[in-house]
Formats: C-alpha cells, sequence, structure tokens
C-alpha cells in the first residue's frame, strides 16, 4: 500500500510540473473569449473628447490700468500781505476773474497821506534839481552841490516805490485767471497774513496725477498719451504725459505719472476721481491664446497641440497678458492646433478627438 500512495504522489508531481511548463504556450479562451485562431490584440486606450482652435494672427495690445485724481493747474490761497481792516471785497464766489484783478481791499488811508505828502516834496525836489543843473552848465556852482540835489531826489523817489509797495500789499489781487471759491472774510474783520480770503483755482488745463507700478518707468514719458474716464461720463477722454517722478515710492513700488487735458469747456472739476489706460504697445501679426490653455510648470509654460490625432506639450515662452488671453513669443506656429478644454487631464500622445474643428 506504501509503494502504490508513493506512486500516485509522484504521478501528481509530474502531472503537475507539465501542465506548469505547457500552461504559456495554451491559448486561455475562457479570458479572452476569443477562438484559438484568432490573434491576441492589445486593448487600445480610449480617446479623449477635447476643444481646439487653429492658431491665426491676433492683435495683442498691452495695456495698464490705475486710477488717479484731478488736480486744478494753478492752486492759492489768497490772504494778505500784511495787517489791517477789511474795507471791501470786488469778487462774488465762484466766479471767474483775471489775472490781475482786484479782489480786495484794506484800510491804507495813513499810507496814501504819507504818499501825497512824499509827491509833493518830490516836486520841490525836482524843481530844485533843475535849477542847480542850470546852474552848474553856467559854473555857477560846483559839482558837488548839484550831485546832492540829484541825491536827494533820488532818495524820494526810493521811498515813494517803497510807500507804494506797502500800500499794495493792503491789495488782494488774482496772480492767475482763475475761479474764486467761498470765501472766509467779511468786509469789516480784521486780517492778518495768516488769514485765508478765499481759494483760487485755475480749471483750464487739469492736471491728472495717477500712479502706474515700477516695472513700467522707462515706457512712459512726457508727451505719452493716455485715455481716462470719470463718473457720470464713460466715454474716454485724451490727455497727454508732462511729468514723470524720477524716484519709485518704496512702500507701493509706483511713481507718480502727471497729465495735462485741456478742458476748454470747463466740463471736468477738479478734485474728482478718474480711470486711467495707458496703451503701451500694440501687435496686430501677434499669437495670443486663451489664459486657460497655459499650464505653468516647473520646467516652463507649456501647452498642448493637436498633431494626428493625439496630444502633444510644447514649451512655449510668453510676452503680453490681458484680462483673458495670453502672447506667445516662441514655441507655436500660426496653422497649431491648440487644444483650450481638457488640460489638465492630456498626457503625451493620449488620443483626442477634437469636438469644434
Amino acid at each position: 500500500m506504501k509503494k502504490r500512495a508513493r506512486f500516485y504522489v509522484n504521478l501528481g508531481i509530474l502531472l503537475l510540473l507539465t501542465g506548469v511548463i505547457a500552461y504559456p504556450k495554451v491559448k486561455p479562451l475562457f479570458l479572452s473569449g476569443q477562438s484559438a485562431g484568432q490573434d491576441f490584440q492589445p486593448r487600445q486606450r480610449p480617446s479623449l473628447r477635447v476643444s481646439g482652435v487653429i492658431i491665426s494672427p491676433t492683435s495683442v495690445r498691452e495695456q495698464v490700468r490705475s486710477t488717479g485724481t484731478l488736480l486744478p493747474d494753478e492752486e492759492v490761497d489768497l490772504s494778505f500781505e500784511t495787517s489791517g481792516k477789511v474795507v471791501s471785497i470786488h469778487f462774488r464766489e465762484g466766479t471767474r476773474v483775471k489775472a490781475g484783478e482786484l479782489l480786495a481791499k484794506m484800510n491804507d488811508r495813513h499810507l496814501q497821506a504819507q504818499l501825497q505828502k512824499l509827491e509833493a516834496q518830490r516836486r520841490l525836489v525836482v524843481e530844485r534839481e533843475f535849477r542847480q543843473r542850470s546852474l552848474l552848465e553856467r559854473d555857477a556852482i560846483s559839482q558837488e552841490a548839484y550831485d546832492q540835489a540829484v541825491t536827494e531826489l533820488e532818495t524820494l523817489d526810493a521811498d515813494i516805490e517803497l510807500l507804494k509797495a506797502r500800500i499794495a500789499e493792503t491789495e488782494v489781487r488774482a496772480p492767475f485767471d482763475g475761479v474764486v471759491g467761498l470765501r472766509y472774510l467779511s468786509e469789516g474783520n480784521y486780517a492778518t497774513p495768516n488769514t485765508r480770503l478765499a481759494k483760487l483755482i485755475k480749471t483750464s488745463p487739469l492736471k491728472i496725477e495717477f500712479s502706474v507700478p515700477e516695472r513700467y518707468a522707462g515706457e512712459i514719458y512726457p508727451g505719452f498719451p493716455i485715455l481716462f474716464s470719470v463718473d457720470g461720463n464713460l466715454n474716454p477722454m485724451d490727455a497727454e504725459v508732462y511729468a514723470v517722478d524720477p524716484m519709485v515710492d518704496e512702500n507701493t513700488r509706483t511713481f507718480r505719472v502727471r497729465a495735462l487735458y485741456p478742458n476748454t469747456g470747463l466740463e471736468l472739476n477738479p478734485g474728482r476721481f478718474a480711470s486711467i489706460n495707458l496703451l503701451l504697445s500694440e501687435s496686430s501679426d501677434a499669437i495670443s491664446i486663451p489664459s486657460e490653455a497655459l499650464i505653468p510648470e516647473m520646467e516652463g509654460d507649456s501647452v498642448f497641440v493637436y498633431r494626428s490625432g493625439l496630444a502633444h506639450p510644447v514649451y512655449v515662452r510668453t510676452g503680453i497678458r490681458t484680462e483673458d488671453r495670453i502672447q506667445i513669443v516662441d514655441g507655436l506656429a500660426f496653422g497649431d492646433t491648440l487644444l483650450t478644454t481638457g488640460v489638465l487631464q492630456l498626457r503625451q500622445g493620449l488620443p483626442v478627438e477634437l469636438d469644434n474643428l
């Protein structure tokens, strides 16, 4: 019995080894579902349906948007240069005045009296100088005597000019054409040089002050055109840069720019908020793609293009960026088919189907 059992065990081991050796050569019909005479075909990867666009020339603009404030061309607080009682005010609030126009007057009667006295003395000195000159021509007096008469006349003229300057200090005149604002004094008030009478502003032209990021410092210069709009008037208006601050603000990393707007119709008032738009560059024959088609990577930016039914990654170099598009300066060519959807699922060599081309 022991020999028979050993025989059956050895036979089973032999059959098992024979089956293991022959198994790779036998078609597993129960797994493939095909007949033994058919060739085995590997299963193909399913294709991904995506959208694409054909690269063509487009227009690209590099724009910078900012906000600013309208400022008067000139602005000054009107005040007297001396102290005294205000006797007359010659302007109405909110009206336009001309340069040199008298706006207010302070009591100057004591100065006017002194001026009359000096002018009367001058008439006598002028006659004396004339007589001394006539005598000098006949050698009736010395040159020294005549020089004294001339010096007296010149001294008197200087005193008169000084007095006229003091009288001018009792007047407030418009230093330039502009609009007078609200006044803060009335006739009869006592005023000093620190007392503000009113504000005078020049509203034509207007200044527009705004800030621009420091990376555009070399691209904006005097004469650079800008477009701006204000609340209540969305139509863009043209202005021109006339000054650029040479220093960058360390806190905001921006630099200030000022532009001029003619405002000949006085349609805009100083102090208003302005939306600024600067067109830095423009290209009409550029390659631009939707922002969502670009894939940022550690090695650089890339996109996927369609070639012979497969997706292929391409590294690109970018240029101008707008709100929804990016310029491609290297890596793509006109006629390439760019894949714009499903970019996060795309892989090298993945079969794709275009559903919009």
